[in-house]
């Protein structure tokens, strides 16, 4: 999956609205319209540079960064906390805000199935 086709599975989302800046795609549940923006939390993002953080080296040709707000206990459940931050395809913590309950995972693909039930919890997360 590609970040164009990614970015339009998040954006069927019921009540979501996709922000864009600097190329990366934030996923943000608000079904009114009405969250100003310095309140606005996305529930998903896709990132695809390594303009905020460098822990994943995004900046190689086609990688970019699924990073999902779940449950902490879920996220602490599938995350695995020894990967390698540049590793593709498997579940880690955020590098950033893995504490908080993020997970992110590079360019998936094998763990697909597994990523769109995460989708599906950081989205059911988003709207409680």
């Amino acid at each position: 999956m590609d970040v164009d086709e990614l970015r339009s599975l998040l954006a069927a989302y019921p009540g979501t609205r996709m922000l864009e800046a600097n190329g990366d795609h934030f996923a943000v549940y608000d079904p009114d319209g009405t969250i100003p923006p310095e309140k606005q939390r996305p529930w998903a993002t896709i990132v695809t540079s390594n303009a905020y953080d460098d822990g994943s080296d995004l900046d190689r040709p086609g990688v970019y960064r699924l990073n999902l707000g779940l449950p902490r206990d879920l996220a602490a459940e599938v995350a695995d906390p020894d990967a390698d931050l540049t590793t593709l395809d498997v579940v880690m913590p955020h590098p950033d805000y893995g504490r908080l309950g993020f997970v992110c995972v590079l360019n998936p693909s094998s763990s697909w199935l597994r990523v769109q039930e995460l989708i599906d919890a950081a989205y059911a997360k988003a709207r409680s």
